[in-house]
């Protein structure tokens, strides 16, 4: 046997190494996730603001004479100030039109029922549609109108019970909300030198890691600052237009239509096209034409104006992208996922595109 050559003992004691040190891994991670668990949501929200502040935490760090804790400090309570007080009022104004809303829909239903079928075939578009289905399907125009009033019933009811939970959801019960400030502090303060560890741990040349790390920080900000930010101003928009024109419960709507506004196809006009026909059922043909001038010149037109403008210099990433990230990290974390849900779809794309140019590069 040549010298150098490892013997038959010796690689078998690396391989029993590897197993150990393998197996040892995989029960931290399990271990770990079960401590952190119970916290994850606290953690990811305070893991996002302190990453969304951190370039302003540099700045205030330098107005303070390079004092990290006091600069930290006042931005973790100027978090506290602009979070509490609009999401109180918000989630009670939220709940209060969403119940006025079902109690309103429940008073009328009997009524809404009786002339449900001729009331409804008199609405442009969907009284036709109702003719077509009735004339080409089994279908009658009498379940179709049933199934209308009855699903627009059953989802306001839905919208009314979740209402009050909406908001508070977004962060969780108080004690995860101080939870997440307490870590959010933390994480301002050593936000640096945890990156720098952090990134030192990651098998790549130092240009691909910075390269992610500055596409992931785009990616983040252009979900918060375009798409999000976005939506809400859309929101808000058609809760404006329905006060104008007296449409019961505009809160309500305009957070459903902030939520509706992620979607790729149809977006806020789910809500106030249905609005606008409902108007001009109702004989107030003026302002139908006012809410549907509203809905496409200023509310439809801002999602091509002025996304753009908020996401100009970041990266970009697919609308479909967004949408998939937004409902399916929704669904698996809950409103946290609405930000880590692309992040996660931008970072495997970007491996993937790293990994592709790395086998173009061998080749």
């Amino acid at each position: 046997m040549q010298e150098g050559t490892p013997t038959p003992d010796r690689v078998q004691g690396r391989f029993y190494a590897r197993v150990f040190a393998l197996a040892t891994l995989g029960l931290l991670t399990v271990l770990l996730w079960k401590v952190l668990q119970p916290v994850a949501s606290a953690l990811a929200w305070a893991l996002l603001f302190a990453f969304l502040l951190y370039p302003l935490q540099k700045r205030v760090t330098r107005w303070l004479g390079g004092h990290a804790n006091g600069s930290a400090l006042l931005l973790t309570l100027a978090t506290l100030l602009v979070l509490v007080g609009p999401l109180a009022a918000l989630g009670v104004a939220f709940a209060r039109q969403a119940a006025s809303l079902v109690d309103r829909l429940q008073r009328n239903y009997g009524a809404l029922s009786d002339v449900g079928e001729s009331s409804l075939q008199n609405i442009p578009f969907i009284g036709p549609a109702i003719a077509w289905i009735e004339r080409n399907t089994i279908l009658t125009s009498e379940q179709l109108s049933d199934w209308l009033i009855t699903g627009s019933r059953s989802l306001l009811e839905h919208v009314g019970t979740l209402g009050g939970s909406i908001f508070v959801g977004a962060v969780g019960t108080v004690i995860g909300f101080v939870m997440m400030l307490f870590l959010m502090f933390f994480f301002l303060r050593d936000g640096a030198s945890m990156q720098s560890h952090l990134t030192a741990l990651v098998p790549m040349q130092l240009a691909r890691k910075q390269q992610l790390i500055t596409y992931l920080a785009s990616v983040t900000r252009a979900v918060v600052f375009g798409t999000l930010l976005t939506g809400l101003l859309q929101g808000a928009l058609v809760g404006i237009g329905f006060g104008i024109v007296h449409l019961p419960s505009p809160l309500v709507f305009a957070v459903i239509a902030a939520l509706l506004s992620l979607l790729p196809v149809g977006g806020t006009a789910l809500v106030w096209v249905p609005a606008a026909l409902y108007l001009l059922a109702q004989g107030r043909y003026g302002a139908a034409i006012f809410l549907t001038i509203w809905g496409a010149l200023l509310v439809g037109l801002m999602d091509n104006l002025l996304k753009p403008l908020l996401i100009s210099g970041r990266a970009e990433i697919p609308t479909l992208a967004v949408f998939l990230g937004v409902v399916g990290g929704l669904s698996a974390f809950g409103p946290v996922g609405m930000f880590l849900g692309p992040v996660l779809l931008a970072m495997t794309l970007a491996l993937l595109r790293y990994a592709a140019e790395d086998q173009r590069t061998l080749a």
